[in-house]
C-alpha cells in the first residue's frame, strides 16, 4: 500500500490529489457510519479522526491568492470539521450523513471542474504540439 500511495502522490496533479482527498473523506465517513451501526465505536472514532485529518489537510492546501472561494472553502472545511467532532462524541450518524452529503457535493463539483478544465487545456496543448512539430519540419539540416 505504501508504494501505491507514493505512486498516487507523484503522478497526480494537485487538483487530482484534491479529488482523491475528497474520496478519502467519503470512504472514511461511510465506514464510520457502518462501524457505529455495528456498535464498534473505537473503529468509528478512528475513521472519523481520519476524515477530520483530511479536512485539515484540504484547508492547509488552500491558495488564498486564488480568490474568495478559498476563504469560503476554508469556512466550509472548518464547519465540517467541527460538526464531525460533535458527531464523533455523540456517535450521531445523521450528522455524519450530513457531512458526507456536503463532501459528495464538493467532490462532484470539483470533478466537474476538472473535466471542464481538462477539455479546455487539451486543445491548447495540441495546438502547441502541432506548432512545434511544424517548426521542426521546416528546419533543414
Amino acid at each position: 500500500m505504501e508504494a501505491l500511495t507514493q505512486d498516487v502522490i507523484y503522478n497526480k496533479t494537485p487538483q487530482e490529489l484534491t479529488s482523491f482527498l475528497y474520496e478519502g473523506i467519503m470512504e472514511n465517513l461511510e465506514e464510520a457510519i457502518d462501524f457505529i451501526e455495528k456498535k464498534n465505536f473505537v473503529e468509528a472514532n478512528v475513521k472519523m479522526q481520519k476524515a477530520n485529518d483530511i479536512l485539515h489537510r484540504l484547508g492547509v492546501g488552500l491558495k488564498y491568492e486564488a480568490g474568495p472561494i478559498a476563504e469560503q472553502l476554508d469556512t466550509l472545511y472548518n464547519f465540517m470539521a467541527n460538526e464531525l467532532i460533535v458527531a464523533n462524541v455523540k456517535k450521531d450518524t445523521d450528522k455524519i450523513t450530513g457531512i458526507l452529503n456536503l463532501v459528495e457535493q464538493l467532490s462532484q463539483a470539483w470533478n466537474e471542474a476538472l473535466k471542464q478544465n481538462a477539455s479546455a487545456v487539451k486543445p491548447k496543448i495540441n495546438k502547441k504540439v502541432a506548432a512545434y512539430e511544424a517548426s521542426i519540419m521546416r528546419v533543414q539540416y
